[in-house]
Parts: C-alpha cells; sequence; structure tokens
C-alpha cells in the first residue's frame, strides 16, 4: 500500500491508516529530514527484526534509531540531561539532527547499541510527527539504504522508487515527495558532546 501525505496538512484519515499499520505491528516507509526510513513500533518486536532483514544486518550489529514527536517524548526515553545537553537539544529539534544518548530502562534492549546507547530523532516532517503521535509510542527506524549498497541516491528518495522495490515487503510506503539526499548531523552526547558526523543540521558546538 502507498498512501500520499503532504507536509503542510497530513490528512488525518490517512495518517490514522498508517499508524493503525505500526500499531498492529507493521512495518512503514516513512519520510524524515533526510533519506526515507524504515519505521515500526518500539512495542513490536518482530516488526523491527523485519527492519534488520530488510536493511541487510545481524540484530546484533543493528543500529537503530528513535524518532520521537517531540523533545519532551523523546527525554523519556533517555537518561537525565546535564543542562548543555538539553539546551543543545533543545535549539536543535526538530530538525535534522541524530543524537546518541545513554537509553534509560524504558528502551528494550534489543534496539540499544552496543554500549546501551540510542540514537534519537525529532524530524521537521510534520507527517512523520503526526504519524507518531497517533501511534502514541516512539518509532524505531534506519535509513531504506541495504547495507553494502552504493547505487543511485534517488532510489532511496523517490517515493515510487521504494514502493516499486519494498513495497511486497512492508505493509505501507508514505509518499511525502521526494526526500533529500542528505543525512543526518550526527552528535554524541553519551559522554559530553561530540560530533560525529556533519550533515544537513548545521549548529555550533
Amino acid at each position: 500500500m502507498q498512501i500520499r501525505l503532504y507536509n503542510d496538512s497530513p490528512n488525518p484519515r490517512d495518517v490514522r491508516k498508517v499508524a493503525d499499520a505500526l500499531k498492529n505491528g507493521g512495518v512503514a516507509v516513512l519520510p524524515t529530514d533526510t533519506l526515507y526510513a524504515f519505521a515500526a513500533s518500539m512495542e513490536h518486536k518482530k516488526a523491527v527484526e523485519t527492519i534488520a532483514l530488510l536493511k541487510g544486518f545481524k540484530l546484533k550489529q543493528a543500529k537503530y534509531s528513535m524518532l520521537c514527536a517531540s523533545l519532551s517524548q523523546a527525554s523519556e526515553y533517555v537518561r537525565p540531561m546535564d543542562r548543555e545537553v538539553f539546551a543543545l537539544l533543545k535549539g536543535c529539534l526538530p530538525g535534522p539532527f541524530t543524537f546518541i544518548m545513554e537509553a534509560n530502562g524504558s528502551v528494550p534492549r534489543n534496539y540499544q547499541n552496543a554500549n546501551k546507547t540510542i540514537g534519537i530523532r525529532v524530524p521537521q516532517c510534520s507527517i512523520t510527527r503526526a504519524i507518531i503521535e497517533e501511534v502514541g509510542c516512539p518509532l524505531i527506524c534506519t535509513s531504506v539504504r541495504p547495507i553494502g549498497e552504493d547505487d543511485e541516491p534517488e532510489n532511496y528518495t523517490d517515493p515510487d522508487l521504494i514502493h516499486e522495490r519494498f513495497g511486497a515487503r512492508v505493509e505501507v510506503v508514505v509518499d511525502g515527495g521526494i526526500a533529500d539526499v542528505g543525512a543526518s548531523t550526527v552528535i554524541d552526547c553519551s559522554d559530553g558532546i561530540e560530533l560525529l558526523r556533519q550533515g544537513k543540521g548545521e549548529v555550533e558546538l
């Protein structure tokens, strides 16, 4: 199934269709501020395992991010932040950033990285934030580019091409228009503040 949604006014009925698919344990392809992403409700372990198969990595090697609707929601799943880190996130989110944070006990161990951290994203994309709000919990995600594949970027930015390739293996592909080929800016806040990758997001540290 492919559903077209518009960022300036996501249709509530279609948002509910996507959210229902996720709440029922399905996998969706969603727009973000960068490439499209595979996403599943954090409450459905098997759906996250399906994402690992689609991505082409082993579960123990998986590196997931958590899509949240707001910084307030994200703060429920990470260890308390100091003032400097909180101010940084507040100034950057929503936006094209991934913040590596220490996960708390609300994040299942399967979704955490080896050092008990997880990437936090709050996208500017109102489509995806509306879907997260309707689901009622964060989504576990990773980009649709499979591990080891280096083909044309438009294969991961064009929802029609994504649907052609993955439509039979996921419950829904959300068409939010052509995505940006740029990657998110990654900042590690798990032990101090360190820029790991400069991407779309501009920030002074």
